[in-house]
């Protein structure tokens, strides 16, 4: 369905945030199982460098969970773009 892990994870993220599947805590268990998810699949670092930094993964999980959802392609993008190793 998802064509790369990297889309894989941002959707993951997303839905995580935007359904919010617990009674509370939704935005900080999406970016724990968000990290996890990439590490699992040894995508969270690239050499000792995390693929993705703690602010940038704190301004992402809040741009998305103020999104609209007409723009969760977009958000979807966005968190691609972060995951792609040739930007570190």
């Amino acid at each position: 369905m998802y064509p790369s892990l990297e889309e894989k994870a941002a959707n993951l993220l997303y839905f995580m945030i935007k359904d919010h599947p617990f009674a509370d805590g939704c935005k900080r268990i999406a970016a724990a199982l968000f990290l996890a998810f990439l590490h699992i699949n040894n995508s969270l670092f690239v050499g000792n460098t995390k693929i993705i930094s703690d602010s940038t993964l704190v301004a992402v999980t809040l741009m998305i969970a103020e999104s609209k959802p007409d723009e969760k392609e977009i958000m979807i993008m966005l968190v691609m773009n972060f995951l792609q190793k040739e930007n570190i």
